[in-house]
């Protein structure tokens, strides 16, 4: 099997040194170059393009977002940004996922050296499976080698059957790999009379305040980070905290989401099957799930369970996903009630008859 050739691109020495160290024990993968920042990184790709690059986003000379951008103009390369986490970094970052960057490994700014060496396998699984994408298109992930809990840990299932039919819709959207720039596209769209939404996308603790912030700027709803209590209103998406999962609940005639801890679900906090599993006991048939691009297959048996609880279900198609492999998976248990490219899945949120 052909090597994946990875370029490092950071102005710490340190971070250059272990990561060439600790990557280069990984079978199949060849680091080319390190450099401490992007003129030197185009200087040595010239010579040896790589497959995948690991880039900061603070380094002087160019920045990451600088350098991302005329990557994906002139030579687009899968890009897994390695960045720190801090809330300053946090801002930084959602600019790089904007900008077509893959996926976020997060540093810390203290014992750096030894956490580079716990999050290998992290950032082995993140180069994988950027080295195999096309253009937008993304393989599925590899496996990683940890325990995998269902929804169950958080939430046990219930044959309890969701509340009658109401004139209050709810939207629960998750969402991975590629879903930072399906969301702008999304929520960008909605006009501010919409159903109330609640999202989980993927992403580490700290930088989803940052997405949210981001989001509210460009889009006409409010999109906010959700706190504990908040309401589920019409012309608000609420986007779980990471590290944190998020439930729907009904509050006499209120929607409320809680936030939560507990143990990774299908090995992510937040889950997308522990929101769509909380939808369909709270919502039934008064909510729509959407699953969209991603890796794996979190939320596949949660868009299932509100399937079965009567609530319209869409899967965003294979030929607009970064990243088909959550909607795979749900369409795969049947849990999908159509699927449809990302451009109709405004014109779906706001369809007043949702079987329709």
């Amino acid at each position: 099997m052909k090597s994946i050739k990875v370029m490092i691109v950071d102005d710490s020495a340190v971070v250059r040194q272990v990561l060439t160290g600790s990557l280069s024990e990984y079978a199949g993968i060849e680091v080319i170059g390190a450099a401490p920042d992007p003129l030197f990184a185009m200087d040595k790709m010239k010579r040896a393009w790589p497959d995948v690059i690991v880039l900061d986003v603070e380094m002087p000379r160019m920045d990451g977002i600088s350098f991302l951008k005329k990557l994906m103009a002139e030579h687009p390369t899968p890009v897994v940004i390695c960045s720190t986490l801090t809330e300053k970094g946090a801002a930084t970052t959602m600019e790089a996922l904007a900008a077509g960057a893959v996926a976020i490994v997060t540093k810390p700014q203290g014992n750096l050296r030894q956490f580079l060496l716990d999050a290998t396998d992290e950032l082995v699984s993140a180069i994988k499976a950027a080295a195999q994408a096309r253009l937008k298109r993304l393989a599925p992930p590899v496996p990683v080698p940890a325990p995998k809990l269902s929804a169950d840990a958080i939430m046990p299932a219930s044959n309890q059957a969701a509340m009658t039919r109401t004139t209050e819709r709810v939207v629960a959207l998750g969402t991975s790999t590629g879903g930072t720039q399906a969301l702008e596209y999304v929520l960008s769209t909605l006009p501010r009379v919409c159903p109330g939404i609640i999202i989980v996308q993927h992403m580490p603790e700290k930088f989803t305040a940052a997405f949210a912030d981001r989001l509210n700027k460009v889009c006409q709803i409010e999109v906010r980070e959700a706190q504990h209590g908040d309401r589920v209103i019409p012309g608000r998406a609420l986007i779980a905290p990471g590290g944190r999962h998020m439930l729907l609940k009904r509050s006499g005639a209120q929607y409320v989401v809680d936030i939560i801890d507990g143990p990774p679900v299908c090995r992510h906090k937040p889950s997308v099957d522990v929101l769509f599993r909380s939808t369909a006991r709270a919502a039934g048939a008064n909510a729509t799930g959407i699953i969209m691009t991603g890796m794996g297959d979190d939320g596949a048996r949660g868009l299932r369970e509100m399937h079965e609880a009567g609530a319209l279900t869409l899967g965003q198609d294979e030929a607009s996903c970064v990243v088909y492999g959550m909607p795979k998976e749900a369409k795969k248990l049947d849990a999908v009630s159509k699927e449809i490219p990302l451009e109709q899945i405004p014109a779906y949120i706001l369809r007043g008859d949702h079987r329709s």
